[in-house]
């Protein structure tokens, strides 16, 4: 802080309190003009209510003074007073540097355990879920929800069930969050209305899901196109992250209108890569506890 924001909050201190502590000296001794019946001449409800007048009461005097006391002790103890360090020598950065320095003293046990197991083996590991809890609700949450269950709106996939679009083993779930994955569905409207909604028939067909078999028949041959990342099939790619078209599992809705604005404009999906923010370490503890999410039967390491 430079000398003139030092001299400037030393200011506001000075005429903060001695405003205050003067109010304090002056209250209990002015004095108010009262009527002989001890009240003071405002009334309320037409005469009804009349303002008394008493003096304070000495326990709200005592317990004001030692606020007073108290804030000067503060103040000579703690930083507050301009460039004043404080008798105690305390600052939020020591402060800050203690409290990682002690909890990197008891997680830095706990992760070099953690180390020594798979993400499949850690994930069924009690103090690897609670940990990995704790990191998944304040980085993933936001898009996958804190039951893991997803958001169709943003494209974040369900991650309680058993479908992967870049695979689901220890590794690709590393992976996905380490480095992140960026879907690119290109959008499709150049085929013209009629395709796009006969395309979405066949998408349908491939799940047995309700659907018109005559333009699902018409659009079959357009499929061609998509099954260069679907598959012939329509089973998907996850070294693409083409998601499989026969299951029943649809990232961004399954009704007829959705599928058809998938096809029709596309979807541009984004899992940013979170290497940056997370050690390996904590990368590693989420891997297992997105893992666990879908294989609660899972044995913990032995």
């Amino acid at each position: 802080m430079s000398s003139g924001w030092s001299l400037w909050v030393m200011f506001l201190v000075v005429l903060n309190l001695g405003i205050t502590f003067a109010l304090f000296l002056w209250a209990p001794r002015a004095k108010i003009p009262t009527r002989p019946d001890g009240t003071t001449g405002h009334v309320w409800a037409h005469g009804t209510i009349l303002e008394g007048l008493k003096n304070l009461p000495t326990w709200w005097i005592v317990f004001s003074g030692s606020m007073f006391a108290a804030a000067f002790i503060y103040l000579f103890l703690f930083p507050g007073f301009g460039n004043h360090k404080g008798a105690l020598g305390w600052t939020s950065h020591g402060q800050l540097a203690r409290e990682v320095a002690a909890n990197k003293a008891t997680l830095d046990p706990l992760l070099e355990r953690f180390r020594l197991y798979t993400v499949e083996q850690l994930a069924g590991d009690p103090q690897a879920q609670q940990m990995g809890k704790v990191l998944f609700e304040d980085n993933c949450a936001a898009c996958h929800q804190r039951s893991g269950k997803g958001n169709i709106l943003v494209g974040a996939p369900n991650l309680t069930d058993d479908d992967w679009l870049y695979g689901g083993t220890g590794k690709d779930i590393t992976t996905s969050i380490h480095d992140g994955r960026s879907g690119v569905m290109p959008p499709w409207a150049s085929l013209g209305a009629d395709n796009v909604k006969n395309l979405t028939q066949y998408v349908l067909s491939l799940s047995g899901a309700p659907h018109d078999a005559a333009k699902a028949a018409a659009a079959k041959p357009l499929f061609s196109t998509c099954a260069a990342c679907h598959g012939a099939e329509g089973k998907g790619n996850p070294a693409l992250g083409a998601p499989n078209l026969t299951d029943h599992v649809w990232l961004y809705g399954g009704t007829p209108a959705e599928i058809e604005q998938t096809i029709s404009n596309g979807r541009q999906g984004h899992m940013p890569p979170w290497s940056p923010r997370l050690s390996e370490d904590q990368i590693h503890v989420i891997a297992a506890y997105v893992y666990h999410f879908s294989h609660q039967a899972d044995e913990g390491p032995q």
